[in-house]
């Protein structure tokens, strides 16, 4: 059983794999499964119980601190650009990318989130590819692949 903070809550399914370390043997990585996730939050401590179906080794005893890394069962790829590239007008998003005879093309984008770890970047949920060439700032038409 591990406790999983409610913010990272909505991260975690039934069937997601993690990975395991163990306080006492810390080189040592466990694989295990999630198994059931408990539907009572801890008030003092906001937190859930996860359980997480693990094979024994024999090392694994009772009480013993752990730490569980979560992994999702789909692979995702999403399309990053510069924030500067985005433009919003009138409640909706575009970028510019090159067309022929050295122009730029207004394409709608649907924006996603600046990334946390970078907010110089953000995510575009539809209307580009990855590997498509977009202006990096959208009013300097400075242009760059995407991620």
């Amino acid at each position: 059983m591990c406790d999983v903070y409610e913010n990272d809550l909505a991260n975690v399914r039934l069937g997601d794999t993690a990975q395991i370390t163990l306080n006492a043997y810390p080189g040592h990585i466990l694989k295990g499964k999630v198994s059931n996730i408990g539907a009572i939050l801890d008030p003092s401590i906001r937190t859930a119980k996860v359980r997480l179906e693990i094979e024994n080794p024999g090392m694994i005893r009772l009480g013993m601190f752990a730490k569980a890394t979560f992994r999702g069962q789909t692979v995702e790829m999403h399309t990053i650009v510069p924030a500067s590239a985005v433009l919003r007008m009138h409640d909706r998003d575009f970028v510019f990318v090159p067309a022929p005879d050295k122009k730029f093309r207004r394409v709608e984008v649907v924006g996603g989130d600046v990334l946390a770890e970078n907010t110089s970047l953000q995510e575009i949920k539809s209307g580009l590819k990855p590997g498509q060439q977009v202006v990096t700032n959208a009013l300097v038409l400075d242009h760059v692949l995407a991620q």
